[in-house]
């Protein structure tokens, strides 16, 4: 069977298969509606009935009361008064003759006696035990076709009379169900037949409309084929033969689609290699890469080109020149100027606002012989001072190096020598105990001034020690925010102390990365009580989280006195501090903390003797790499737009 007619025949018994339930749901709310309409009638009969009973009792006690109070004597005159009174009888009889659903009509006392009743023969007997129509209306469809098309019985439709608020009689009305049945079957075996009707309509439109729905697969298949001419080399001619042969434009649409399929996906992943190892590439590289096509639109921009244009939080793929450069700048005004030219530029330096000196230079790639201009053209942009600043790294990492090398074996050397000397140092306390402090020439205060010079000698050993040992990352995935959150509160009480404000400003989305949550945190406390000790007076430091392509960026910045620019090469040196306090360990541990996680420092400083307009103070940077890479340009746009700063003020 062809798989065209499988379709069609799909669609035409799903159809049916609809309008049928649709159908049986439609009479069975229409047989609801008559079962309510019918217990709505008789409910009226009845309380006719209990109308006439309550008038039958009102005339005979008033023309023959009880011989006395007794309980007895009031229901043997009840009795009476009902069995006497002519025109409850005859309700009662007009019911059964006129109504074409009720079986009997009876009064029962409250103990289910029955005192009057259309049948004679039910009079002075227990009232049978019925099915409420009240239970049969207000039930399911199942139930309600259950009780109306199953084996006959009698339903009941009871009223209370009520005397002193507790029922005295009541009124009862037996509604026959196979009564109900032939009242019932007529429009039920119409509304089959209606259904029916409706199903086998509505297969045929099924049947139409799927037909003329799948007419132009056969146009599909042609167009398809077209497209895929240049895979068909590739086929064996017995099955390429086959495939135009075969019928049924279904199975043909399909094949050619599984082809075109191998060779998107094929496409797709050589172009994903080729754009990883590109970003791969360009995430290595310090200078700004971008390249234009022939409109002047970027199709290809490195994480660098941020720093220079500062716009960190934006995607420039896909933007114009005009709308990445600002005319009105330095750069800006270089870039449209050396795009003007017609000759590449090889190296040209400028001088920027902030007093960064960058090179730039614009490449020619191609021609573009129809319109006459060039295919595409790429601008690098260097900034001059990165490579003496990467060269500073460098150094400091081998003086880090050569520190740990060099102290390995030292610390454990001077160890032992200093406890052999702090046990003879003891024992010669021991023995000069109780000997005056005289004696022996002072012997005692020179053995307490060795005592302490040997303690802090143990000290700055023990801390080489602590410096050089090799530390275990306990490697992790963390919420950034999260982090740094806790070392704010851990030095909250302190910076309140030192008249220290601090302001966080966080991303709004979560900024993962996979570090020791303990030693990233250990490096911001050195960073954040560094800046609070470089503002003995108080003032405002600044902590700020943002994520800078692949990289996430926590800046701390102080408006305190600044650093020099002569000792700035020297503070991630072990030991050097400018503090009479200091231990000149906190920022080469930081400095050590982050290499350990593959991520880098900077520092940036302007000290007080610079002009009173100009801003003052020390920012620290430190770029980490987020815990999972973002693949492609639509992803990142999306998690940087939502990840936009909001400033987070915290009196700490």
């Amino acid at each position: 069977m062809r798989l065209k007619t499988k379709l069609v025949l799909s669609a035409m018994g799903v159809t049916f298969a609809m309008v049928l339930v649709l159908s049986l749901l439609f009479l069975g709310e229409l047989l609801r509606q008559r079962i309510s309409q019918t217990a709505l009638d008789n409910e009226v009969l009845a309380h006719e009935v209990l109308l006439m009973t309550r008038q039958a009792i009102e005339t005979g006690l008033r023309e023959q009361p009880p011989v006395d109070r007794s309980e007895e004597a009031l229901q043997a005159a009840v009795v009476d008064a009902l069995r006497s009174h002519d025109p409850l009888a005859d309700t009662m009889n007009a019911i059964i003759r006129y109504s074409p659903t009720v079986q009997d009509v009876s009064v029962t006392n409250a103990h289910g006696l029955t005192l009057v009743s259309s049948d004679p023969d039910a009079l002075d007997q227990p009232a049978a035990t019925r099915t409420k129509l009240a239970s049969v209306r207000d039930g399911s469809i199942w139930y309600q076709g259950r009780e109306m098309f199953g084996s006959p019985h009698v339903l009941d439709i009871a009223l209370p009379l009520d005397r002193n608020g507790r029922p005295f009689l009541v009124v009862h009305m037996g509604v026959r169900s196979s009564f109900l049945r032939a009242a019932y079957l007529p429009w039920l075996h119409a509304g089959l037949w209606f259904a029916l009707g409706a199903a086998l309509l509505s297969m045929l439109a099924a049947a139409l409309l799927a037909n003329a729905a799948l007419r132009p697969i056969k146009r599909i298949s042609e167009q398809l084929e077209r497209l895929a001419k240049q895979d068909q080399e590739e086929i064996p001619q017995p099955q390429l033969k086959a495939q135009r042969n075969n019928s049924d434009a279904v199975i043909r649409v399909n094949r050619t689609i599984d082809r075109l399929g191998h060779q998107i996906r094929s496409t797709e992943a050589e172009y994903t290699a080729l754009q990883a190892n590109l970003n791969q590439m360009l995430d290595t590289l310090r200078d700004g890469v971008l390249l234009f096509t022939g409109d002047l639109r970027a199709v290809m921009v490195s994480d660098a080109v941020a720093h220079f244009i500062n716009r960190h939080e934006e995607v420039l793929v896909g933007k114009s020149l005009e709308e990445i450069f600002a005319p009105d700048t330095v750069l800006g005004a270089a870039v449209f100027s050396a795009f003007t030219r017609e000759t590449p530029i090889a190296v040209q330096t400028i001088t920027l606002e902030d007093g960064r000196r960058i090179q730039l230079s614009v490449d020619r790639i191609g021609a573009d012989r129809e319109n006459g201009g060039e295919m595409a053209t790429l601008l690098t942009l260097r900034d001059i001072e990165s490579a003496i600043k990467l060269e500073q790294e460098l150094e400091v990492s081998r003086r880090l190096v050569a520190i740990g090398r060099l102290t390995a074996g030292v610390g454990h050397e001077v160890k032992n020598p200093i406890n052999a000397m702090v046990l003879h140092l003891e024992l010669l306390r021991s023995k000069l105990y109780g000997k005056g402090e005289e004696a022996f020439g002072g012997a005692q205060r020179h053995v307490e001034i060795l005592a302490g010079e040997m303690q802090r000698l143990d000290r700055v050993v023990q801390t080489l020690a602590d410096f050089t040992r090799p530390m275990e990352l306990h490697l992790g995935e963390h919420d950034l925010r999260r982090v740094l959150g806790t070392v704010v509160e851990l030095t909250g009480a302190e910076m309140i102390e030192n008249g220290v404000h601090v302001e966080f400003n966080v991303p709004v989305m979560p900024l993962m990365v996979r570090v020791d949550a303990d030693l990233i945190s250990q490096a911001v406390l050195n960073l954040l009580l560094n800046a609070m000790q470089a503002m003995p007076h108080g003032g405002k430091i600044h902590l700020l989280v943002r994520r800078e392509g692949r990289s996430a960026i926590v800046e701390v910045v102080d408006d305190g006195e600044g650093i020099p620019a002569e000792l700035l090469p020297r503070i991630f040196e072990l030991y050097f501090t400018t503090k009479p306090e200091g231990s000149g360990i906190g920022l080469a541990m930081t400095y050590r903390i982050l290499q350990m996680h593959g991520g880098a420092m900077e520092v940036r400083s302007s000290t007080s003797s610079i002009p009173e307009s100009a801003p003052r103070g020390t920012t620290f940077t430190l770029r980490l790499p987020i815990a999972s890479p973002v693949a492609g340009a639509n992803v990142d746009e999306d998690t940087r737009m939502k990840s936009t700063p909001i400033q987070l003020e915290r009196r700490v």
